[in-house]
């Protein structure tokens, strides 16, 4: 009689299998939830990263300007009529710049000094006054309150970016001897022992002594330290008077990294926007301006109104052209053409044409509808023609997925009724796969909307500075529009650029949010 069999896992060796076996499980279990901790990161340390940038674009700092309208430098004689006046940029400009050196007597005492109070203003931001008055003309010859974007570099500066600043507060002062109108000598019991170690420090990384920017400020009154010790400084004064200093009780020192040759703003400057916001006259408000103003090239006038239009245009054209043909393509191949060489031949290139880089699509529009149809360049609807070709595969596949999934019961049941497959397909099957559907079509669109390499081959690169009024005007999109503003220079357009990417994934989010909305809805009607 031969023993029972010895169960598989009575063994030293299964049970090593078993223990291996659920390792692994475990293993991969967390390596799962790793990777999703992984992504999860990386998706808020990008989120993290560009908010951060677009918070400070998400404000900014504007000028109050109180002037009297001079007709002779906004209506001059044959210069009156609404259209001149909404043109006379510069007369708008001079009033302002004088309004400002009536402020500061200083700044026109040279000409670097006149040329430094004028950078406070562009001349494009007394536009919207202009055009103000010109719809207004009886307000020539009255005084008037507008405001003015600040200076990008100095509404940086106030912002605490670009230029490295370290700010202390002084001791008591005791006395100020005045050497002359606009220098003194500033003395108290270590009154200025917080900034020798600093600048100790400064001169032994290679600094000047002169490239130091120390300033000093009370009130609106803002001098330039020197010849620093522990209980005194020489005072050259900027602006204010050494008044204020002499009946301060506490001021405030600001020592810059950087010497002023090698900043975009003087002392001076610093001076005057200290002063300016002193006496109430810079605000900082919502930056409205990003989504109401088009291009500039001044970072503090640019805003994204254009894109944003030209985005909207561009989306219609390709959701009018990809999404009805692709959808009937889509019926068409799964219900009711017939299994063949030729639509195996098709089906095999629509799947290669889903994988085909997006710049390969933007010279098939080049060449065929600038070159041989000569459509308009850096048109929405050459645009829009163009994403739709790279649309039309994701559409195809996303609807034929859609149509597969329905249940054949359901084709049967209606024709078993007497439909016809027409009516089969159209009344039956068509509604209960919308869902996916609808679901491959707007995150076609959501792909198309993020595209910038096709748009820049067919010219949609220009600087566009009118909203587009229709498909066939000049324009750019959103995707374009940071790539242009990411290549340039100054330090201000960084802040501005994370900004419309945040407008970018906030339409982006928008357009899932409909995903899941039709989804949903559609999901609970069949």
């Amino acid at each position: 009689m031969t023993d029972p069999a010895i169960p598989t896992f009575s063994t030293e060796a299964a049970v090593r299998r078993l223990k291996r076996r659920r390792a692994a499980d475990l293993r991969f279990r967390y390596y799962g939830l790793g990777a999703i901790v992984l992504a999860l990161s990386a998706l808020v340390l990008l989120a993290v990263s560009i908010g951060a940038q677009a918070v400070s674009a998400a404000t900014y700092h504007v000028v109050t300007y109180s002037v009297t309208l001079d007709r002779d430098l906004i209506a001059p004689p044959g210069e009156d009529q609404p259209d001149d006046i909404a043109r006379n940029v510069d007369g708008f400009y001079y009033i302002a710049r004088d309004n400002l050196i009536a402020t500061f007597p200083e700044s026109d005492s040279d000409r670097a000094s006149r040329r430094e109070i004028s950078d406070f203003l562009t001349r494009l931001a007394v536009l919207p006054t202009a055009r103000k008055v010109a719809r207004q003309p009886e307000l020539i010859g009255s005084d008037i309150t507008f405001r003015a974007p600040l200076n990008d570099d100095l509404d940086l500066y106030l912002k605490r970016q670009g230029i490295g600043e370290r700010r202390y507060r002084s001791g008591a002062i005791t006395g100020l001897e005045a050497l002359d109108d606009v220098s003194a000598r500033l003395s108290g019991p270590d009154a200025f022992a917080s900034l020798t170690a600093p600048i100790t420090l400064k001169l032994s990384e290679g600094a000047l002594e002169e490239d130091i920017s120390v300033l000093i400020t009370s009130g609106r009154s803002t001098g330039r330290l020197s010849d620093i010790t522990a209980g005194s400084a020489r005072l050259e004064l900027l602006t204010g008077s050494l008044d204020d200093f002499r009946a301060a009780s506490g001021l405030v020192l600001r020592l810059l990294d950087l010497p002023e040759a090698r900043r975009p703003i003087t002392d001076r400057q610093i001076a005057w926007t200290l002063a300016l916001q002193d006496i109430g006259r810079i605000d900082r408000v919502p930056r409205w301006s990003l989504l109401t103003n088009t291009d500039s090239t001044y970072p503090e006038l640019a805003g994204g109104l254009a894109a944003i239009v030209g985005s909207f245009l561009t989306l219609i054209i390709t959701a009018l052209v990809a999404i009805p043909i692709g959808i009937l393509a889509a019926v068409y191949l799964e219900e009711f053409a017939s299994k063949n060489r030729v639509t195996d031949f098709i089906e095999v290139n629509i799947n290669n044409l889903a994988a085909v880089p997006s710049i390969v699509f933007g010279l098939l529009g080049a060449a065929l509808y600038l070159n041989f149809l000569g459509m308009p360049r850096s048109a929405p609807i050459v645009g829009g023609l163009v994403l739709a070709l790279m649309t039309f595969p994701v559409v195809i596949i996303a609807s034929r997925a859609a149509l597969k999934a329905v249940p054949p019961s359901v084709r049967a049941g209606a024709l078993a009724v007497g439909a016809s497959p027409m009516q089969t397909v159209f009344h039956h099957v068509l509604p209960l796969a919308a869902p996916g559907i609808f679901t491959g079509a707007i995150l076609g669109m959501a792909r198309a909307l993020g595209e910038t390499a096709p748009l820049l081959l067919i010219g949609m690169v220009a600087f566009v500075g009118d909203v587009p009024s229709g498909p066939s005007d000049e324009s750019t999109v959103l995707p374009v529009l940071i790539f242009s503003w990411s290549n340039n220079a100054e330090r201000a357009w960084e802040p501005m650029t994370s900004a419309m990417i945040v407008i970018l994934l906030i339409f982006l989010l928008a357009m899932n949010g409909l995903v899941v909305f039709l989804r949903r809805k559609y999901e609970r009607r069949w």
